[in-house]
């Protein structure tokens, strides 16, 4: 066998033994085998679910800003619920649309309740003035109409009782 130029790639010697196979490193080794994947076993048929219809996918992607607190919360409401965060987000946020009234008593926040608060004391306060004028009037002799009368005696009772719903939510938000 003839002895290749110099520098030029040739037959290697490993250990005083001829290599005819790999002149370079790296390059492919025809008789190394590949592994072979391991296949992963079928899942079972409980755990699959069905397409969803164009109707039903989830198309629109909506941006939440999050503390890290409130992202925490949310998650470990998400595992407990044994779903994503977005898709806890969809389906609470769903399920809070279905009834707004209470949602919105449930999602105020502590500002609201005081705003809330203020706004019931300042309609309380208006309500009572009617009232003391009435009174002062029925003090100098005069009788208003019953009608008006118990108008104004309805609006203090309506405004007493927002004032106290304002306070009982206030203190549950606590």
């Amino acid at each position: 066998m003839a002895k290749p130029a110099p520098g030029v790639a040739g037959a290697v010697q490993h250990r005083g033994v001829l290599d005819r196979e790999a002149a370079t490193e790296g390059g492919s080794q025809p008789e190394q085998s590949v592994p072979l994947r391991k296949r992963r076993a079928p899942k079972s048929a409980s755990r699959k679910r069905s397409p969803k219809t164009d109707a039903d996918k989830r198309v629109h992607v909506c941006s939440v800003r999050l503390n890290d607190e409130e992202k925490y919360r949310l998650a470990e409401a998400a595992a407990a619920a044994r779903t994503s965060l977005p898709a806890f987000l969809a389906r609470s946020g769903l399920a809070a649309a279905r009834d707004p009234e209470r949602a919105a008593g449930a999602i105020a926040g502590e500002r609201e309740l005081i705003s809330e608060m203020f706004a019931a004391r300042r309609h309380l306060g208006h309500v009572g003035n009617n009232l003391n004028q009435m009174a002062r009037a029925i003090h100098m002799g005069d009788r208003p109409p019953d009608a008006q009368l118990d108008a104004v005696l309805d609006a203090v009772r309506r405004a007493t009782e927002r004032v106290q719903a304002a306070t009982d939510k206030l203190l549950e938000h606590r």
